[in-house]
């Protein structure tokens, strides 16, 4: 703050000084305040474009800077783990099928499309069937993970998006309550209700998240997103080869 006064106080001086020089150089008093006062009432039009136009235009460059490296972050996470963690979690939903149409992304959708989607997927109720997962294969899945999702919390992109933040907050949760017990064998059906409870609240993020992901590739990377919907997760038929 104080550099910024002296600077400040620094270029009032200078411009005195070189209207001072002007009138020892020409003795014309009148001419300077007509600069003078021309360039005072420019001042509001000056600030209008540099802190509303100019300083417009580079928060939205910024913005579309940060946005373009957080979903590279998010394309690593799915790369590695996401979409087999999905696969994991919804491969036991009996209920799947309810929303699997909402699920097949085609190429030719809308933003209208993801929109129904998005909306369907809130009304859904995530259940995948923990009875049927195998906790310690889980388990050794994750804990193999917990370095990968602990250095993604730790990038400094992640201020940016509160929703893929609270997905990654989830999955670790579930990793370390699934650590904190000394096996899966004699699990109470209390202790079965909590773990399905995280696995459920890791599971929906996932899938909200995913689709948000895919709307994203869409938009700004269609050769990418023609192979993320050759490889839907939730495609029975899916497979990368292009026929």
């Amino acid at each position: 703050m104080r550099f910024q006064i002296i600077l400040g106080l620094s270029l009032i001086a200078l411009s005195a000084l070189f209207y001072f020089g002007h009138y020892l150089v020409f003795n014309d008093p009148h001419h300077i305040f007509i600069y003078l006062v021309g360039d005072i009432a420019f001042v509001p039009i000056e600030v209008l474009l540099v802190t509303m136009i100019l300083h417009k235009l580079l928060e939205d460059r910024e913005k579309k800077s940060k946005l373009k490296k957080l979903n590279m972050v998010i394309e690593t996470f799915f790369s590695e783990m996401g979409t087999n963690t999905m696969k994991w979690f919804s491969g036991t939903d009996s209920n799947l099928e309810n929303i699997r149409n909402d699920l097949m992304i085609k190429n030719s959708w809308s933003s209208n499309d993801f929109r129904k989607a998005e909306k369907q997927l809130k009304r859904y109720d995530f259940n995948a069937d923990i009875r049927k997962i195998e906790l310690n294969d889980l388990h050794l899945y994750l804990v193999g993970k917990r370095d990968f999702v602990m250095r993604l919390l730790q990038n400094p992109v992640m201020l940016e998006h509160e929703t893929f933040t609270d997905l990654l907050r989830a999955i670790l949760h579930l990793t370390e309550e699934l650590s904190s017990r000394d096996g899966f064998e004699n699990i109470t059906d209390t202790d079965y209700k909590h773990l399905s409870g995280d696995i459920q609240r890791a599971y929906g993020r996932l899938v909200n998240q995913w689709m948000n992901y895919m709307e994203y590739l869409k938009q700004e990377y269609p050769y990418l997103f023609s192979l993320a919907i050759r490889t839907n997760p939730f495609d029975e038929n899916a497979k990368a080869a292009v026929e």
